[in-house]
């Protein structure tokens, strides 16, 4: 007789034979990984919810404004003028985790994705917490509906929206920023009508992905499953059934053929445990497959009927592709090139944050009329030259700027050309990006074939010890041939 756990061959453990889902319900587990999964995933809600709340040097520990074009991570600070460095960050980041792929295989996705972390460690508890067991929680889905099973799931998904509602607000806070989300929470949804509607999209996805399309994000949207076989290699780690120990395994037909032919069964004893933990539907039995999200639970199930038929534990276990690499898997050459890449992200990004200079400066000439004329009372004539200084300050503390014509640039002529601006000084935030009008004004005398070259400064007189800033930068002025 076939087992009611036993897949079929040709299609997905979660669909039926009309196509349509089946609701997983992956029975408790207990043993070692299960305990450490348990205390990772504890440490990983606490971290993801509160990360957007902690300060570094004053700023947000991470944040990722698109629409002011400021990110803050772990420290590092990035506007619209840092966009290549932004490349660099997530360059490091995804190189990063095909090196962690290509060595323990997807321990992204079984212990710390955010997908994973959520669902097996607060909506699932929920679940269980509510309505029982993963047995009884098939009997509550196969049952009519009465108002015990309507109270059940009522206060099923209203536990469920609350959570949605606290992971959507920290979710915002790492996109609009903690002040900007608390001033939200305190005034009217008509004044922040765009945030609040993309508040109340988030919560609608969170609520939909994490309380019910759960294993199917993983097998469908997600597309690091359908790569792994391209970071992974031979000697990456993997969850893996030791055919060779468990096969034959135990069934009536191969029980009446050992006594027949006197041969030997395999330790494994088919009581289909390994499926039933399973929270993406597959048997581990049949070899590496895309569902597999490496949560370790069938080992943990395993281990436990191992220990109670009093065979050894690690029929399933982390091992490699190919066993005999297993102590080599971290010196493969994917993972070797994975982490050059990554180190050499890292050393590029360090190499451009530690040049990076406190403040950016550029002239650019505007685009209005080249020059204009001015007739002075005793006949001369002045003229004058527009341009607009981009300014971006870098550093970690507010600049008050000073604007000028160097003294080289007036040392051989008896009219100084002048600098005129409305903004003198001009205080510039930290991480503040200002365009300022600037005016150069001069006499006609100290052109030669229509052009002069100045050079226009920028000082900062800082209020602290620190250095002080005093930049310079070359510009031609324009004007009438003589």
């Amino acid at each position: 007789m076939t087992s009611p756990f036993e897949l079929h061959p040709d299609r997905l453990g979660t669909t039926d034979e009309k196509g349509r889902r089946i609701f997983m319900h992956p029975a408790d587990v207990a043993g070692f990984f299960r305990r450490w999964r348990g205390r990772t995933q504890a440490f990983l809600i606490l971290f993801f919810l509160a990360l957007p709340w902690l300060k570094i040097n004053g700023q947000q520990a991470v944040l990722l404004n698109l629409s002011d074009r400021h990110f803050e991570i772990f420290g590092l600070s990035l506007r619209a003028h840092n966009s290549p460095l932004l490349i660099l960050v997530l360059a490091t980041a995804g190189f990063g985790l095909f090196f962690v792929t290509a060595v323990w295989g997807r321990i992204w996705c079984g212990w710390a994705c955010p997908q994973t972390v959520f669902i097996d460690g607060v909506f699932r508890k929920i679940e269980r917490w509510i309505e029982g067991t993963a047995l009884e929680r098939r009997r509550l889905d196969a049952a009519k509906w009465s108002f015990s099973k309507l109270v059940k799931r009522s206060v099923k998904w209203a536990l469920f929206l609350i959570v949605s509602l606290i992971i959507t607000h920290s979710f915002l806070a790492y996109f609009v920023g903690t002040e900007k989300l608390g001033t939200m929470i305190r005034s009217s949804p008509l004044e922040n009508r765009g945030d609040f509607l993309f508040m109340l999209f988030a919560t609608a996805i969170i609520l939909f992905d994490f309380a019910w399309f759960r294993e199917q994000f993983c097998t469908i949207v997600c597309p690091y499953g359908r790569f792994q076989s391209v970071v992974m290699g031979k000697g990456s780690l993997v969850v893996a059934y030791d055919s060779a120990r468990g096969e034959p395994r135990s069934t009536p037909q191969t029980k009446s053929l050992a006594k027949v032919h006197g041969g030997k069964l395999g330790d494994c004893v088919n009581c289909y445990r390994c499926v039933q933990v399973c929270p993406t539907g597959i048997d581990i039995r049949r070899g590496l497959q895309m569902e597999c999200i490496a949560c370790t639970s069938c080992i943990d199930a395993c281990d436990e009927v191992m220990t109670k038929v009093g065979k050894p534990v690690g029929l399933i276990k982390y091992d490699t592709l190919v066993p005999a690499l297993a102590r080599t898997r971290g010196l493969n050459s994917r993972a070797i090139v994975y982490l050059t890449l990554c180190l050499i992200s890292i050393s590029t990004l360090i190499y451009f944050v530690s040049s990076m200079k406190p403040l950016g400066f550029e002239i650019l000439r505007a685009k209005s009329a080249p020059y204009t004329t001015q007739v002075q009372a005793n006949g001369s004539i002045q003229v004058v030259n527009h341009f607009k200084i981009e300014l971006s300050n870098q550093g970690d503390s507010d600049l008050k700027l000073m604007f000028g014509i160097a003294q080289e640039s007036n040392a051989s002529s008896s009219e100084p050309a002048e600098l005129i601006t409305a903004f003198q000084p001009l205080t510039l935030d930290r991480n503040d990006i200002r365009q300022v009008d600037v005016f150069v004004r001069f006499p006609k005398s100290i052109l030669k074939n229509g052009q002069a070259k100045v050079r226009i400064s920028i000082e900062d007189e800082p209020a602290d010890s620190t250095e002080k800033i005093n930049m310079k930068k070359e510009v031609t002025l324009v004007g009438p041939f003589s």
